[in-house]
């Protein structure tokens, strides 16, 4: 099969086109006929040599992808030969076929291409099991999301909006800013030319933050929290390091968590997976919510859509056509 691999840690260059073996179903698993992958921040800090994919998992990049079910291992009762699915991934997902747990695949919602499909898992893996699950965000709370106009962010303010909550967001242009404001969040700010923290206390705080940037929004971040609220971590654009006022921690009784999602178990994943189809695939069905996409690039030009991530101009999801 036609795959794309990381010849060495690098730039988007290192992406080359290659053969490799097809992969076989091992127990609980299934192999999916790619049609899209998704692209993701986390597959360019792999390219870069700076997350490496856990024991057992495909050095190839890709964690998301959406396509046909093709085979299926032992203990497989669904998803079924045939079925359109999207799954998360361990890792694979820049090649012609891939195999995942069963568990972790889902049915494309009705009114979604593939291509939309796609965009879907890691996205929705993730901030469903931070937001949700660890933030324990509820109908009429205040959610901050960093990075509005990113896969994630996208994603986040359309999920939040949908269960309730107040949904307010950061974003790098005021292009950005008004699309975030079209996907349901109340107030997008523009972090080049307001200070995010003054506008969140002015409305009283925001009861969770999903922050991606790390470093010196961890004690802005804080400051922007109203009492007994919950900062989220999934990522440290601009630094895993930052100096804290604990005090602030302990008096205004604040929780900081986070999460990654490739380590996790494949119990974990899959106890996501079911949350998802239970409570969130129902929207998409109903088309309520949908991925929000940038742009689509051939697996041939892997590379190009890695600098397309890379320059921070998208607006949603970047996806690879595989088949």
């Amino acid at each position: 099969m036609k795959a794309v691999e990381i010849a060495k840690p690098g730039g988007p260059d290192v992406l080359t086109l290659t053969e490799r073996p097809m992969p076989e179903a091992g127990h609980d698993q299934v192999v999916i006929k790619v049609a899209y992958a998704g692209v993701n921040r986390p597959d360019a800090l792999q390219r870069a040599g700076l997350y490496n994919p856990p024991p057992g998992a495909s050095d190839l990049p890709g964690l998301e992808a959406a396509g046909e079910v093709v085979a299926v291992g032992a203990g497989v009762t669904t998803p079924n030969i045939g079925d359109q699915v999207c799954a998360l991934l361990p890792g694979g997902g820049y090649a012609e076929f891939v195999a995942t747990p069963a568990a972790h695949c889902l049915p494309v919602p009705y009114p979604l291409s593939l291509a939309q499909a796609a965009c879907l898992p890691e996205t929705f893996f993730t901030v469903w099991s931070n937001v949700f699950m660890r933030g324990g965000l509820q109908a009429g709370e205040r959610f901050l999301v960093h990075g509005g106009s990113s896969g994630i962010g996208t994603t986040a303010i359309q999920l939040a909006d949908a269960f309730g909550a107040r949904v307010f967001t950061t974003a790098g242009t005021d292009d950005k800013c008004a699309a975030c404001t079209r996907l349901g969040a109340e107030l997008a700010i523009n972090y080049k030319t307001e200070d995010f923290v003054e506008r969140l206390r002015a409305l009283g705080g925001a009861d969770v933050i999903l922050d991606m940037v790390g470093g010196p929004y961890m004690q802005r971040n804080l400051k922007s929290l109203a009492d007994d609220g919950r900062l989220v971590q999934i990522a440290f654009l601009q630094g895993m390091k930052a100096e804290l006022n604990m005090v602030q921690l302990m008096t205004r009784r604040l929780t900081m968590t986070g999460s990654t999602l490739r380590p996790q178990s494949d119990l974990a994943k899959a106890r996501i997976a079911d949350a998802l189809r239970a409570q969130v695939w129902p929207l998409l069905n109903a088309g309520k919510i949908a991925p929000v996409m940038d742009q689509e690039f051939t697996l041939a030009d892997a590379a190009a859509a890695h600098a397309r991530m890379e320059s921070s101009a998208h607006i949603g999801k970047i996806v690879l056509k595989v088949s």
